[in-house]
């Protein structure tokens, strides 16, 4: 599912999310908090006018990698939120490596206080930088390290 939003587009910047996004408002809410990723990107997009917001979300590994091929030389940014995905694949953080617009890399959940697992991430070596841990406002402070450039 592609969502493309063109309001006086300034800087172009896609948001990726990968695998049980889907699901936010739903899963887990004492952990991923209660609202719909659509209901925010909505009000993300009211916050940030003259932003050209874009969003992907698959559940599929191979999908999240065609996207950041697809996307990843001529956007301005990518905010990438490869859920479990962050600590289980090289692919994805090779296709990071591999592409030349800058990547943050985020986490609702702050991701160091949970499971060991979660500690290591195949994307943070190849990001611009990481936020974790602040729930869906770590989205906007994403798109503000690319807006404030």
């Amino acid at each position: 599912m592609v969502f493309l939003i063109v309001l006086g587009m300034n800087q172009k910047i896609v948001i990726i999310n990968g695998p049980n996004l889907n699901l936010l408002g739903h899963r887990e809410p004492d952990i991923y908090g209660d609202q719909n990723f659509e209901s925010y990107l909505s009000q993300l997009q009211a916050l940030y006018p003259n932003v050209a917001l874009s969003f992907f979300q698959s559940n599929i590994e191979g999908e999240i990698i065609d996207q950041l091929q697809a996307v990843g030389f001529d956007c301005d940014g990518i905010i990438l939120n490869a859920a479990a995905y962050t600590h289980t694949s090289v692919g994805i953080g090779d296709a990071v490596r591999a592409i030349s617009t800058p990547v943050v890399e985020v986490h609702l959940s702050n991701t160091l206080s949970r499971e060991e697992f979660r500690h290591h991430s195949f994307i943070a070596p190849h990001a611009k930088g990481v936020i974790i841990g602040f729930g869906l406002l770590s989205y906007e402070l994403a798109l503000r390290s690319f807006i404030s450039e």
